[in-house]
């Protein structure tokens, strides 16, 4: 058995060797190919032993590097490589309009990864002036949540696909987001991911401590999980029955002005089929109906005509300034509707998606952006609580806005929930709407909010305060989810109170006393 184990360590070294003695396109193709195996632990694939062989390879890469230059090239690859992988959905959306948009495609599949690939190139820089050993595991997980965090914030923020996020194969594991939130988790899953990539470098017993632990910590962050979900408060708000429609109308088709009164139509149909019981609020997804809901009357009237007399119709839709003034402008809102056509509320979408709701640089670039129309969205103020009759206060979140964990709830919000319209169906049959979900989630167990998702083409549902599923329904199908709106949790999660910056300065810290202890070691050397 002893024998076997040391076999086991002396062929993970003489891999570790091998890896790191590439050079050229054995190099990069190595680093490449470790990047889009991580990828294979995201959502919905959740190979997550993927992980204890990309980042140990990853780490062997920065640990051979012989110059910043070489170890920037490798972090390069290895983002590369995990970015086309996690988000080769992207392109789809050119797909849609593919007459005006399909010459594209190779720019958003290639060119956004090797962007976003800069960053992990910046990862490895940083890690190799670390010394080898746990000391360069712990400086990956701290400069990877450094740079995450630089990524969700910097040129209007793109935090899609954090590494953490892997922890939403299970209800359990995903419990740490209340303490530590989405960047908290990554830093933990680089620790344990990267920790095999010390059996190489220290001698005896010591060499197994970090990779023994890091699988110790794997389970007790299981069992405090468990425990917390095993005397999670439970509960629905008193006299509130929401039906979340789910239209699963084809992009290609959502705006054709033949079919805008047969989309509103199966809107309708579904609001208003038998439910089990009273349905109080119906809520439809991001951009609902062909129209612009506020100057059209006649058709508001229409819709109105399935909400009962206390209760309200909560959607996603265009609104304009009107047509022919001097600067018209154009926004992504979300309405709320009583019974007698009234909009009783209005919320503007403030992060908008470059590209799809406008294009940054236009006057060089000189093309339209992906939705329908030529004027680019205006931006909302930012986020809002919004209280309506017969329901908590709430946060709306208009699609990409729910993947920003810092930005979910105005300061001192009072909000009692979280409610997400979205329209996935850009991005098809793909992971894209997977990933999406896994993320709304986590911010359901970040903030100790339940959470209620209108998706167009899925995936729609509702999860506990806890991110437990309650009701959904499943991607490109059409239907209702009738649910209770269960309850937040009595106090703020430690995250709700203190977001992601406790976290950040961890791992800050923890870096810069890793690099202060090499310079100490270094200078004592030549001493």
């Amino acid at each position: 058995m002893i024998a076997s184990g040391a076999d086991a360590l002396a062929s993970w070294s003489k891999l570790a060797k091998k890896v790191g003695s590439l050079a050229g396109w054995r190099r990069a193709g190595a680093a490449f190919l470790a990047g889009g195996l991580a990828a294979a632990a995201l959502p919905p694939v959740y190979i997550l032993p993927a992980l204890l062989i990309s980042f140990p390879i990853f780490l062997w890469l920065i640990q051979a590097s012989a110059s910043w230059k070489q170890a920037f090239g490798d972090g390069w690859w290895f983002g590369f490589g995990h970015f086309i992988a996690g988000l080769y959905w992207i392109g789809f959306s050119l797909l849609v309009d593919a007459a005006r948009f399909a010459w594209l495609y190779p720019f958003a599949v290639l060119c956004i990864p090797a962007v976003l690939a800069l960053y992990t190139g910046l990862v490895a820089v940083l890690v190799r002036l670390a010394s080898a050993g746990v000391a360069r595991v712990v400086a990956l997980a701290a400069v990877w949540t450094l740079i995450e965090g630089a990524r969700g914030l910097l040129f209007t923020g793109f935090p899609w696909n954090s590494i953490g996020l892997v922890w939403t194969v299970s209800d359990a594991t995903m419990q740490f987001a209340a303490m530590g939130g989405m960047y908290g988790l990554s830093f933990l899953t680089v620790l344990v991911a990267a920790s095999p990539g010390v059996l190489v470098n220290d001698r005896g017993g010591s060499r197994m401590m970090l990779p023994a632990l890091s699988l110790i910590f794997v389970g007790l962050l299981w069992a405090g999980g468990a425990v917390r979900l095993a005397y999670a408060e439970t509960g629905v708000v008193p006299g509130v029955f929401l039906r979340i429609v789910q239209p699963n109308i084809a992009q290609a088709l959502k705006w054709h002005p033949d079919y805008r009164d047969k989309h509103l139509a199966t809107f309708l149909r579904l609001s208003s089929a038998p439910a089990e019981r009273a349905v109080t609020h119906i809520i439809w997804p991001e951009t609902a109906v062909p129209f612009i809901v506020a100057s059209d009357t006649a058709r508001r009237r229409v819709m109105a005509s399935i909400i009962r007399n206390d209760g309200l119709l909560l959607t996603g839709a265009v609104r304009t300034t009107p047509r022919g003034t001097q600067s018209f402008r154009i926004w992504n809102s979300f309405h709320a509707i009583n019974n007698k056509a009234e909009i009783v509320a209005t919320y503007d979408k403030f992060h908008l998606v470059p590209f799809g709701e406008y294009v940054p640089f236009r006057r060089w670039l000189g093309i339209t952006k992906l939705t329908a129309g030529r004027t680019d969205f205006s931006a909302g103020p930012g986020p809002k609580t919004l209280k309506l009759s017969g329901l908590p206060p709430f946060s709306p979140l208009i699609c990409y806005e729910v993947v920003f964990p810092d930005r979910i709830t105005e300061s001192n919000s009072s909000a009692r929930w979280l409610l997400n319209v979205t329209n996935d169906a850009w991005f098809g049959a793909s992971s894209g709407p997977y990933q999406h979900f896994a993320m709304a989630r986590l911010r359901s167990v970040e903030q100790g909010l339940p959470l209620v998702r209108a998706a167009n083409t899925g995936i729609s549902g509702t999860t506990d305060a806890y991110g437990r599923i309650i009701g959904r329904i499943g991607l490109n199908e059409q239907g209702v989810v009738d649910t209770g709106l269960p309850l937040g949790l009595v106090g703020p999660t430690l995250f709700s109170r203190f977001g992601s910056w406790p976290i950040f300065l961890f791992a800050a810290l923890s870096f810069l006393l890793i690099i202060r202890r090499r310079c100490t070691q270094q200078i004592n050397i030549c001493l």
